[in-house]
């Protein structure tokens, strides 16, 4: 994505030239709400102040940010809701949320355990037939979740930002994506590795449909969103649009002239991304996840283990069977899940015992860049002091 040539599909397309200049930082005044503490070591309220001073720069257009837990809390907000008004960017905003949609289809799952419609030790082959081709040996459940299953990603609508977006309005289904990977080598033998990948979570989907016969986002709002209060959430499928508040997501491409201009990516369909990234969802409802999920208000107590436990015997494993990595950072662990969709990055992040919380939502120009977004970089140092 770094090296992102012009092509002709981008003929036309809206975007604002970065010569032409960006609304100022003045513009945008950033919104806080005032840090309260209990116990512990508060948030520091100038450190998160000074990570999202600035915007829009060249980095991120907007960012929303929400740190809280026992330790007391701190609301920010900051940048504009599109380049052409230039108007404050609204804190309460929807925004596409990708990977953290896992943490939810996760949490499905593991009700489903409890339910006793899945065993995590059954292979997916028992609930899926025919899905994975012969070559693949028996993939449990568990190993979905955990990403230790070994089948390797599906086919997409490109591999450059040109590609995928001359397809942006294009609807691949998640049926044809586990087809697609179904029908190559594995990657490496179930349970024997660690490799993470939207894959896995679009076969969890696909197993959530069978064995409810309903539609996947049902069955999540039935099990997670509804229990955990996030009226905010919602899953688009094909729908190309952000419904409700939002504000406007743009990728940063270079011109064959040396200038940039930031096209707007808002309207996209994600319906391959499906149970592995398809959610919308507010910074207040990501916390309403962290902490009913934390609290065993989601997922009941004998499933809730699985949420944070990594595979053993695997070298460099971190994510766990409820769609979580863990994190370490100045003595204190923390269960991270981040996402990624162009415009849009987003994160969820806490401690077991829910002392500290961290949402954060940033309107980035590179979404998906391998590269840190600076402004991220900002917020989580900030959030973890």
């Amino acid at each position: 994505m770094r090296d992102i040539r012009r092509r002709s599909i981008l003929a036309g397309a809206l975007a604002l030239p970065l010569t032409a200049g960006l609304p100022t930082a003045s513009a945008s005044a950033i919104t806080t709400v005032t840090t309260t503490t209990t116990t512990g070591s508060a948030p520091d309220a100038e450190a998160l102040r000074a990570a999202i001073a600035g915007l829009p720069d060249a980095n991120a257009t907007a960012a929303l940010v929400r740190v809280g837990g026992t330790e007391g809390r701190w609301r920010g907000s900051s940048g504009v809701h599109d380049l052409e008004s230039g108007r404050p960017a609204d804190p309460a905003a929807r925004f596409r949320a990708g990977s953290t949609t896992k943490v939810v289809t996760a949490a499905a799952v593991l009700r489903l355990v409890h339910e006793g419609r899945i065993d995590l030790d059954t292979p997916v082959q028992h609930y899926l037939p025919g899905l994975l081709g012969g070559r693949f040996r028996p993939v449990a459940v568990r190993q979905l979740l955990d990403h230790t299953s070994g089948i390797p990603a599906g086919d997409g609508l490109g591999t450059t930002f040109e590609e995928v977006y001359a397809h942006r309005f294009d609807t691949l289904t998640p049926q044809r994506v586990a087809a697609s990977a179904g029908a190559k080598e594995p990657e490496f033998c179930p349970g024997r590795q660690q490799h993470y990948l939207n894959i896995n979570y679009t076969f969890l989907g696909l197993l959530i449909e069978r064995v409810t016969g309903r539609s996947y986002a049902s069955e999540a709002a039935r099990l997670v969103l509804w229990p955990a209060g996030m009226r905010d959430t919602y899953f688009p499928g094909t729908d190309p649009r952000i419904l409700g508040p939002h504000n406007r997501g743009y990728q940063a491409v270079r011109k064959a002239d040396g200038t940039t201009e930031f096209l707007d990516v808002t309207e996209w369909n994600q319906a391959d991304r499906f149970a592995a990234g398809d959610m919308i969802s507010t910074t207040a409802d990501l916390e309403r996840l962290l902490t009913g999920l934390f609290r065993g208000r989601i997922v009941p107590r004998p499933q809730l283990r699985e949420v944070f436990s990594v595979p053993s015997g695997i070298a460099g494993a971190s994510y766990s069977a409820g769609g979580l990595q863990r994190f370490e950072s100045e003595g204190k662990v923390y269960w991270v899940k981040s996402g990624g969709r162009y415009g849009y990055n987003s994160a969820i992040a806490a401690t077991c015992d829910l002392s500290r919380t961290v949402v954060y939502s940033v309107n980035s120009t590179d979404a998906k860049s391998e590269d840190a977004n600076p402004v991220v970089v900002r917020i989580i140092t900030a959030a973890l002091k």
